[in-house]
């Protein structure tokens, strides 16, 4: 195959074939690519034809390349992406979390976004995260145990889209996930790294996952060891063989609700109606005009498509082309990311639960009238604005940013569907508490820990069956009403500035994927400017300083995975250096 040829000259990976087996005991053989940190391994853009798959971990990558060969639709590979990546990366995603889908229809030619966030249990109050001698809990001590579980919601996700969507039958997508847990799988570096990290934060406080993620002298279990995970693999022969209902309504549900409400650390309150009542919410993409393209995104509960697409639209009204990587562009950036930052703390949050002016946040007025407030000088930290429909709605602003626990992968089949999928359990292990052989979220820590502040109501606050606020960005870039670009990123509430950098590159100065991800990270939060460290962007540093912005070199760790739909019908394909992942295509 031709692909082959492509990867090995563009990846420079040894043996590609070793990663077309389910078991892939040669992963040990890839570069040290940490939990944080910058790969020299560089990587190059991959090309194919027909379909195309990336992910951050090579086993799950193959898993949704072989369903694509077979024939099966992007959401097949989906599903089975989402599986294997449950067993091969579990700090990051998995059933006991949460998902959002943008998919592109390509028989109707439309756009959808699926909606599979966490929801909390309805007996939640917003004083949740107030102790009883009315101070806001720690995030870490409100993160370890069932305290801070919300109502999973990937399963459900998985099973809609496939209802809809699905070719391969539903029991085969969980085949080669069910293989990988029973037969076991090579700890790769950057796991072996999360789990030593992971056990300062509690990670062995709790029996399940310090069976499963440590040795018996409670050492963590290192790169290169074998992993089995049988507990899984039972669970996922159950909801394989009956369906999700299992998993909400049966007797995984009792086991979950059980383990939510009995740990020892922070005891939750997630009932049995909370799961049998989850439903997955399709809703409309957000989606902005930018030149001759259509940047499409999550809308709420995400702030992930509003805030990106504030971003591009406030730098939409400068000229950009000739400027790439100079010190006026990236001023220009760090100031549009303050001000779509501050709308995002004071308006975005659930819409089901509160209103969030959608449409006033992305009208082109709007965007302008916020890009009149740039000049040539760092601004210090931006104020919200006054968008069409926020009359009424001013609220108390609100900081608290995801934790980077997350995953994304992009897909592309042979029919022209397109999939671009971010998948989390918030922070890297979620909760700590496992159960079935998968880790459950910590997903009600990304709501607000505190209802008001100076007497105005807080737009994410915790509220019984509401969805917490996101920053994933799952992103579809439209030209001439159809993709051209698939991309999205992990990283909590950096996500957002991860997404539109990538656009901005590929958009505005012409970067194949490959290198619009290899380009070092710049983000502001609407704070301090961070540059990734050992990339290019610290360059910029002294410039920066100059123009008045605080700056700060830190380790900026993205999971970027984009598919570019070239002219000539071609795909071209990326996988961020910055985790372990891989493009596969034919």
């Amino acid at each position: 195959m031709v692909y082959f040829h492509k990867v090995l000259l563009n990846l420079g990976i040894i043996f590609i074939s070793c990663f077309l087996t389910v078991d892939n005991t040669e992963a040990s053989d890839n570069k040290d690519q940490p939990e944080r940190g910058y790969s020299k391994q560089f990587k190059g853009a991959v090309t194919a034809e027909k379909f195309m798959v990336s992910t951050a971990n090579p086993i799950a990558t193959n898993a949704g390349y072989k369903v694509l060969l077979s024939g099966g639709s992007a959401i097949d590979a989906v599903v089975a992406i989402q599986m294997v990546l449950n067993v091969v990366e579990p700090q990051s995603s998995g059933i006991g979390g949460g998902a959002f889908i943008l998919y592109w229809d390509a028989k109707k030619r439309q756009l959808y976004s699926f909606d599979g966030r966490e929801t909390a249990p309805t007996s939640l109050n917003s004083n949740y995260f107030i102790t009883r001698d009315g101070r806001k809990k720690s995030f870490w001590d409100a993160v370890q145990g069932g305290g801070s579980v919300g109502v999973p919601g990937t399963l459900r996700l998985m099973e809609f889209v496939h209802q809809r969507y699905g070719i391969v039958s539903w029991s085969e997508l969980f085949k080669p996930a069910i293989q990988i847990a029973r037969e076991g799988f090579v700890v790769s570096p950057r796991l072996a790294k999360s789990i030593s990290r992971a056990k300062k934060r509690g990670l062995d406080r709790f029996p399940a996952a310090r069976a499963y993620f440590f040795n018996k002298d409670l050492t963590p279990k290192l790169a290169n060891s074998r992993l089995a995970n049988i507990p899984l693999a039972e669970t996922f022969d159950l909801v394989a063989k009956r369906g999700a209902n299992v998993f909400y309504e049966g007797s995984l549900a009792h086991s979950i609700v059980n383990s939510v409400r009995k740990t020892k650390l922070n005891p939750g309150h997630l009932t049995l109606d909370d799961l049998a009542n989850y439903q997955v919410k399709e809703r409309k993409p957000v989606c902005i005009p930018y030149k001759e393209y259509e940047v499409c995104g999550m809308g709420s509960p995400s702030s992930g498509g509003l805030t990106v697409g504030q971003i591009l639209g406030i730098l939409e009204n400068f000229d950009l082309e000739k400027q790439r990587s100079s010190l006026k562009a990236t001023h220009l950036f760090i100031e549009a990311s303050k001000l779509a930052y501050a709308d995002r703390n004071l308006y975005m949050a659930d819409k089901d639960f509160i209103e969030v002016p959608e449409m006033g946040l992305i009208d082109k007025v709007y965007l302008l009238n916020r890009a009149q407030l740039i000049t040539d000088r760092g601004s210090g930290k931006a104020a919200a604005g006054y968008p069409k429909g926020s009359k009424g709605l001013l609220r108390s602003l609100q900081q608290q940013n995801e934790r980077p626990g997350t995953t994304h992968y992009v897909v592309v089949d042979k029919y022209g569907n397109s999939a671009s999928v971010t998948s989390t359990i918030e922070t890297g292990f979620g909760s700590r508490v496992m159960v079935g052989g998968f880790l459950l979220n910590n997903e009600l820590t990304d709501f607000s820990f505190v209802p008001d502040r100076n007497g105005r109501l807080i737009a994410n606050r915790v509220q019984g069956g509401k969805r917490p606020r996101s920053s994933m960005a799952p992103t579809v870039v439209l030209k001439e009403g159809k993709p051209f670009l698939i991309t999205g990123s992990p990283g909590g509430s950096r996500i957002i500035s991860y997404v539109a950098r990538t656009i901005l590159n590929v958009l505005e100065w012409g970067l194949d994927p490959q290198a619009a991800i290899n380009s070092g990270h710049i983000v502001n939060r609407n704070g301090v400017t961070e540059l990734e460290e050992e990339t290019d962007a610290i360059n910029l540093k002294e410039g920066l300083e100059s123009l008045g912005h605080k700056v700060k070199i830190r380790n900026l760790n993205s999971g970027l995975h984009s598919i570019l739909f070239a002219q000539d019908g071609t795909l071209i394909g990326a996988a961020d250096p910055r985790r372990e992942g891989l493009v596969m295509g034919e």
